[in-house]
């Protein structure tokens, strides 16, 4: 962590010119070789994504971290702050289950069986998505939640090359109960938290306090809770999440671009101590503040 912030140690003062700091301060993690495992993927020439040297192109980010910690409200701040595109595989397969692409019926039928979705079509989705990001003139990403295993990984870094990798971490406890919270209006599709948690420190763990995000008035009566945030279910997903990421973990920290985030507390508190890690500013928040 201490060798990724030496990294990032020079602040910017904007988007397009904190994204240049922070992309200047990466070049020395950028890999030239890529994997082999790369190799058993075959990707339409038209889905290819061009390699750029770094000094020409935006930050290439990826975010890990539990189910519920948090990753994709901090990567899409951080997407909006740098200027870049905010890439979740989740996302970029139901779009492709709502289109009419060539994968679209072959994913239906994967899903409706309750099976998991390939390797294969899940780079060919993700490098197709970039591809077209750099026709359209996009620079750089952050990738959510992906990749979930060492393979992946691997095949990652033989389609693009990735600058840092921000791993978020939050208590266990506070996890399950940040999950079983969670709800969604039935009928404009936000999503909202009832919990409102307030962990005391002990055992060497950080006190914890977020607060709820409570939905308008309107909302309240039209709130779904999902079927899999059950405790049980919640605990499961957390003890196979930390089963499967450790090794990623461990791939990324040998190439020294792990950098390791414990949550203090809720965005208002955790924000804040994200972007000074990252020594990134929000002009936004700083023009609150001193209003």
């Amino acid at each position: 962590m201490a060798a990724v912030q030496r990294l990032l140690r020079a602040a910017a003062s904007g988007g397009s010119a904190m994204a240049a700091a922070a992309r200047r301060r990466m070049t020395s993690l950028a890999t030239d070789q890529a994997p082999s495992a790369a190799a058993g993927f075959s990707f339409a020439a038209e889905e290819r994504v061009r390699r750029r040297p770094m000094a020409e192109r935006n930050v290439q980010w990826v975010f890990l971290g539990c189910p519920g910690v948090g990753k994709g409200t901090y990567a899409s701040r951080l997407s909006r702050l740098l200027g870049v595109p905010h890439i979740a595989t989740g996302d970029l397969v139901r779009d492709e289950l709502a289109s009419t692409g060539p994968l679209a019926a072959q994913l239906a039928e994967i899903v409706n069986q309750g099976k998991l979705v390939s390797d294969e079509i899940i780079f060919n989705l993700l490098s197709k998505r970039l591809k077209k990001g750099e026709d359209q003139g996009e620079s750089g990403f952050i990738l959510d939640g992906f990749p979930r295993t060492v393979k992946q990984a691997e095949i990652l870094d033989g389609v693009t090359d990735i600058d840092m990798v921000v791993n978020l971490k939050l208590r266990e406890d506070v996890l399950v109960e940040k999950c079983l919270g969670r709800r969604i209006c039935g009928q404009c599709g936000k999503n909202f938290n009832l919990a409102c948690i307030d962990v005391k420190g002990e055992n060497g763990l950080p006190a914890i306090y977020m607060e709820p995000l409570l939905p308008p008035n309107n909302c309240m009566p039209k709130l779904i809770t999902r079927a899999d945030d059950t405790e049980e279910v919640v605990q499961n997903r957390l003890r196979i999440y930390n089963d499967m990421s450790q090794p990623v973990e461990g791939f990324y920290r040998e190439q020294g671009k792990l950098l390791e985030f414990d949550l203090p507390g809720g965005i208002p508190e955790s924000w804040p101590k994200l972007l000074q890690v990252l020594n990134l500013e929000d002009q936004e928040e700083l023009k609150l503040a001193a209003a």
